[in-house]
């Protein structure tokens, strides 16, 4: 270990050469961060975009009855998703679930058959660059998808603007806030809800790089590099006039708690913050306690009546 200590000149000042010394190694740590991340901030797949193609799982190995549903992006980009029905009877309403950054549909899907259970009809899809859709991701891109997807759900003949809500969780949350907002108010759902959402893009980059040595160093500067004009802080105040729901656990390591404080905070009436006391990311819906009170909720805010995508 450097163990070189600066001459007492009398004056208490330290040379211009140990001050050189002094740091150089700082500067050798910042610009080993830099190479580390800032290629990384500049793709924009940093900490975002965890995709795979490989779909191993599909509705039907749970006897859960479905269809393919193909369409394109905003800009053009093939995408896929699928359609859930319930084994009976014509829906209660329709979900739209926006999953999270890693894997696919074929992962993520699983989490919601409760829903389809329930009977509800859940319209779910890939990113682009996820699965079976087209091109890769980019934060732009999976917002243009996600508003692409409330379009093609609203064509399905039985759909309705009136019967439906959208969920999603961690960066489907996210992505879902600026999607609600954007769509014009006569397609806006009955309801948003998010689940472990980070508010900013910048924001939960800045907290994510904390954990390393020196992070805040490049952390600050480099996010400045990400696109931040669809960061959920910025359009959630904007999502209404229907409830927004926000779901987040005091234990999440991945989105800390603050940031769905925060969106709670920044929404307007009608809202609510379902805390999950002790509560991991994405979490809170495993447990019967949570689920009957989203159940309810949707209860609330579906009108009442049968009917949707799947009906026959």
């Amino acid at each position: 270990m450097w163990q070189n200590r600066p001459m007492d000149t009398g004056g208490g000042s330290v040379p211009a050469r140990s001050r050189r010394n002094m740091a150089l190694p700082f500067l050798l740590a910042l610009c080993a961060l830099l190479a580390v991340f800032l290629p990384l901030f500049v793709s924009g797949d940093f900490y975002f975009f965890q995709a795979t193609r490989e779909v191993g799982w599909n509705p039907s190995q749970d006897k859960i009855p479905f269809r393919e549903i193909r369409f394109e992006s905003e800009d053009g980009v093939p995408l896929q998703g699928w359609l859930l029905c319930p084994r009976k009877g014509p829906p209660r309403g329709t979900i739209l679930f926006l999953h999270g950054n890693a894997e696919n549909i074929g992962t993520h899907t699983r989490s919601v058959l409760w829903l389809v259970k329930a009977g509800y009809e859940v319209f779910t899809f890939d990113y682009r660059g996820y699965g079976r859709s087209g091109g890769k991701p980019d934060i732009p891109g999976v917002h243009r998808d996600a508003r692409a997807a409330v379009a093609k759900l609203l064509s399905l003949p039985g759909a309705s603007a009136d019967r439906y809500v959208v969920f999603g969780q961690s960066l489907g949350g996210a992505v879902a806030v600026e999607t609600v907002a954007a769509t014009p108010p006569p397609k806006r759902p009955r309801a948003l809800i998010v689940d472990s959402a980070f508010a900013g893009y910048r924001r939960i980059v800045r907290d994510m790089v904390k954990g390393y040595p020196g992070g805040w160093l490049v952390g600050w500067p480099a996010s400045w590099l990400l696109h931040d004009e669809y960061s959920p802080e910025r359009w959630i105040a904007k999502a209404g006039p229907a409830p927004v729901v926000v779901i987040h656990g005091t234990a999440d390591d991945l989105v800390p708690f603050e940031h769905g404080k925060r969106l709670h905070g920044l929404a307007k009436d009608p809202k609510g913050f379902w805390v999950d006391k002790g509560g991991h990311h994405i979490m809170a819906l495993s447990g019967p306690a949570m689920r009957a009170r989203f159940l309810a909720f949707l209860k609330s805010v579906i009108p009442p009546g049968r009917g949707g995508a799947c009906s026959p």
